[in-house]
């Protein structure tokens, strides 16, 4: 098979020559052949081997596809295995798989070129923990059968509460006994015991079976019955219960410190009872879950998941039990204490013992400052079931009757909302004392002087009536005398006749000034009437002509003001002409001259509170029945209908544009996580919705991202949801392809916030069903003769696809003697349609005979017909 064509030189070859000889090889068989050349040089001889080699395919695949650990999240997660050609041809591969775990293997089969790597990509569904440990087998070209094993572990994404000294598992944390006002601390870590980083919220379940919410467990049942009629069932638990931080994201296998703060609050009464009875316990569960999984809660609307697509919760309850008691704190001789009456300068003492009637907790007490009362000691603590004795001074600084309140501030732990790690001793609670004293004054008789004279407010006091100790207290006391206005004795000649526009000058003003408090008035004195004297200083005072300067300046300026009030009055009144000078308004004001009725708060109709919204504030706690409530309003608006793909006003672009936190994200409702559209028939459209709920005050954007084409048909694929608005998307299925069928495709929120939902069908081949196979035709009495030989068959069709039908007979050489009708027809989804069989008598015809009944694109029925004919 190897031919050499040369032309071999009969003489010697000359240096820089060469001889040309060409070796063709033409191969027969498929396999590889080998020869040799031989090359006669002078003396020497030299052998050159030949090789013909076949052209193959050389294919070589990875042995194992490891998956490694997965949440169980109902994602689809892929794997790529590379099959390499190492050959000069190329070669063909055929994927085989029969395993109880789904997988989605694309490309099944193909072709490797030569010298090249194909990629096979491997995706499995994490919808079920579990152990993966799978085998594929591969054709390979040239090779026969390889094994490929797919192995994986199926994880649930666990949190765990543990503790932080003891780092256990906590399942309950018992705060034990508090005061109402009071705060109690406990720290706990927050465990991601997963493979993959988890986001994650923490909700109060304020509803949830075994809760107690102020009931006292030690009472009897029929007290605690009695009870519960009394409190209030809208009690905002994130009063009582503090998480910092509520939301966060923890990677995998990370802890976080959380700081859980426990304050109870004495619930309010319809009518008064007893303090000592108002001991209440609280047992709250806090959950902390993955953010989204309250979207679990919408299965049911599109028929809810199999027990193969069952979403597995994340999420992990911790108990929180505590107990609030009331200060009680008893007095005696009593709250109201009354004190001997004492004169000024003098003191009472009253002892007051104080009794702490708690029988679990402490009492420190700090007594305020209260004028005219001292208390001895002022602060300090009584224990459980202790008494203490208090005393009280009355120390009075002035006269007269006292009826003071005194506070004592009940000093405990509270807690601050910006920090929660740190606990701040302040007062929680206020008890009041009465003190009730009376100051006596002694008496002293006071006897009067006279002065001559007036004492003006504007000078220093001669001669005034001041009140000294009763040991310095002179007998008289000095008093002004003013009846010489009543008589002219003192007045002079020359003045008797003045003018009464003069102003009487006090006889002692001297001492304030000899300047005049008005230049233009005259003063005289208030006996002779004779002209006061003054005395003007030139270098200070005004002369005539600046005060007149003065009163210039000062008028002009009021001429300004007044002529800028008077422009704006004007304006105004020309906008108002404007504004009534029209066609339409006469310049009549609504309702003018009409009395408002007389409106109760009675006739008001009662509206039931709107839900609030929840804050923004970082410490809120979600709870359950705030979540709850949220949902209500927005389900209860009705389905927005209307398609917003892009938001286009200004507000719906800022809205959109938000970055949203997990309490945010876990208010929106997306769902269900697991649409299964069941039994459906290929070339079928199904359509089933995903609901999305907006429970928040912003717009949000939907953006959904369908890769696979069983989904494509799905529309619209982006949505701006207006707030507090529920809507569904319809997702539409459509396959060709017989089989299990599990995939999922994922949505954004404001383009950032990615989330999934998986799709699961079980995809069946287009099929009708017989009600019988197998019919016995007898005759039925008072039919005409040829006729009486007729029976009924149902054609079924299960699926949700139209199946159209033809009916043949098995053996088409010879005609048969039974006919049925119609031969041709279709059958709508989930309904059946009724044909009839005849069987017609005559000479020699068989008694038995066989139908086919063909579907088209799908199965084929045989159905065996037989006449029972009765001889008389």
């Amino acid at each position: 098979q190897f031919k050499l064509i040369v032309e071999n030189p009969d003489k010697p070859i000359a240096s820089g020559l060469q001889v040309k000889a060409i070796v063709e090889y033409t191969p027969k068989c498929a396999e590889d052949l080998q020869d040799k050349l031989t090359l006669l040089v002078d003396d020497d001889i030299v052998h050159i081997p030949l090789l013909g080699l076949i052209p193959y395919c050389d294919l070589e695949i990875e042995p194992e596809v490891n998956f490694g650990d997965m949440i169980a999240n109902s994602k689809l997660v892929t794997k790529e295995i590379s099959i390499t050609n190492h050959g000069t041809t190329s070669g063909i591969f055929r994927v085989s798989y029969d395993g109880v775990v789904l997988l989605n293997i694309q490309p099944a089969r193909g072709v490797v070129k030569p010298k090249s790597v194909r990629k096979i990509q491997v995706a499995i569904c994490t919808d079920v923990p579990g152990v993966i440990k799978e085998m594929m087998k591969v054709e390979l070209d040239s090779r026969g059968y390889a094994e490929v094993w797919v192995k994986g572990v199926v994880v649930e994404q666990v949190l765990k509460v543990l503790g932080v000294s003891c780092g256990k598992v906590l399942k309950c944390i018992n705060f034990g006994p508090l005061y109402f006002g009071t705060s109690k601390t406990e720290k706990i870590h927050l465990y991601n015991e997963s493979p993959e980083h988890v986001d994650w919220v923490a909700v109060l379940e304020d509803n949830a079976v075994g809760g107690e919410m102020g009931t006292d467990l030690q009472g009897s049942t029929d007290a605690v019955l009695h009870d519960l009629s009394l409190k209030k069932k809208d009690v905002d638990v994130s009063t009582l219960i503090l998480c910092v931080p509520n939301q966060g994201t923890l990677l995998p296998y990370e802890k976080s410190l959380i700081t859980v703060c426990f304050s109870p609050q004495k619930f309010e009464r319809d009518f008064e009872v007893n303090d000592a009875s108002l001991i209440q316990d609280y047992v709250l569960f806090l959950r902390f879950e993955a953010v989204g999984e309250r979207g679990g809660c919408l299965q049911d609307l599109n028929g809810g998941a199999t027990a193969n697509t069952k979403s597995y919760s994340r999420h992990v309850d911790l108990a929180l039990m505590g107990s609030g008691f009331p200060v009680i704190l008893t007095f005696k001789p009593g709250t109201a204490i009354n004190f001997k009456a004492c004169y000024l300068g003098e003191q009472t003492q009253v002892v007051c013992t104080m009794k702490n009637e708690s029988e679990f907790l402490p009492v420190r007490f700090s007594f305020r400052k209260t004028a005219h009362f001292n208390v001895s000691p002022e602060r300090g603590i009584l224990k459980k079931k202790s008494e203490k004795e208090v005393m009280i001074s009355f120390s009075p600084r002035q006269i007269g009757t006292f009826e003071m309140k005194q506070v004592i501030d009940i000093i405990g732990t509270g807690v601050d909302k910006d920090n929660v790690d740190v606990l701040k001793a302040k007062p929680f609670h206020q008890i009041y004392l009465t003190l009730l004293g009376v100051c006596k004054s002694k008496r002293t008789s006071v006897v009067f002087t006279i002065n001559p004279g007036l004492t003006p407010l504007i000078s220093n006091a001669t001669g005034q009536f001041v009140v000294r100790g009763a040991g310095k207290l002179s007998d008289t006391a000095p008093v002004a005398i003013l009846k010489s206005a009543q008589t002219q004795i003192h007045t002079h000649r020359k003045n008797r006749n003045c003018k009464d526009d003069a102003l009487i000058a006090f006889p002692n003003d001297r001492a304030a000034s000899l300047r005049p408090s008005e230049w233009n008035k005259k003063y005289r004195t208030i006996f002779t009437k004779t002209e006061r004297y003054y005395y003007v200083d030139p270098e200070f005072a005004y002369t005539d002509f600046e005060r007149l300067l003065r009163k210039a300046n000062k008028k002009h300026y009021i001429d300004f003001i007044s002529c800028l009030r008077q422009r704006r009055l004007e304006k105004k009144a020309a906008r108002q002409f404007y504004i009534y000078n029209n066609s339409v308004s006469i310049g009549i004001k609504p309702a003018e001259g009409l009395k408002s009725p007389n409106i109760s708060i009675t006739d008001f109709p009662k509206e039931k509170p709107e839900p609030k919204m929840l804050p923004s504030d970082d410490n809120c706690m979600l709870t359950s029945r705030k979540l709850a409530a949220i949902v209500s309003k927005s389900t209860n608006k009705g389905v927005w209908s209307w398609l917003n793909p892009m938001p286009f006003s200004t507000q719906e672009k800022e809205d959109c544009r938000l970055t949203l936190t997990h309490k945010q994200l876990h208010q929106i409702f997306i769902g269900p996580s697991t649409i299964d559209f069941g039994d459906v028939c290929v070339h079928s459209t199904t359509t089933k919705e995903l609901h999305i709920i907006n429970n928040l005050s912003v717009h949000i954007w939907i953006q959904i991202q369908v890769e696979v084409a069983e989904l494509q048909e799905t529309s619209p694929l982006s949505q701006v949801v207006p707030p507090l608005t529920k809507t569904h998307i319809p997702v539409v299925f459509e396959t060709a392809t017989v089989g299990m069928f599990k995939n999922s495709f994922s949505y954004k929120i404001n383009k950032q916030h990615v989330g999934h939902v998986l799709v699961v069908a079980r995809a069946m081949p287009i099929e009708l069903k017989l009600s019988a196979k197998e019919l016995i035709l007898t005759p039925v009495p008072g039919c005409l003769a040829g006729t009486e030989f007729r029976r009924t068959v149902r054609v079924c069709n299960p699926r949700n696809h139209p199946a159209g039908f033809t009916w043949r007979h098995v053996t088409e050489d010879r005609k048969s003697a039974f006919t049925i009708k119609p031969t041709r027809g279709s059958v709508e989804p989930y309904s059946d349609v009724e044909c009839e069989v005849v069987w017609h008598p005559g000479f020699n015809t068989p008694e038995t005979g066989q139908f086919i009944l063909g579907v088209r694109k799908g199965n084929s029925i045989n159905l065996k017909c037989s006449a029972k004919v009765t001889i008389h």
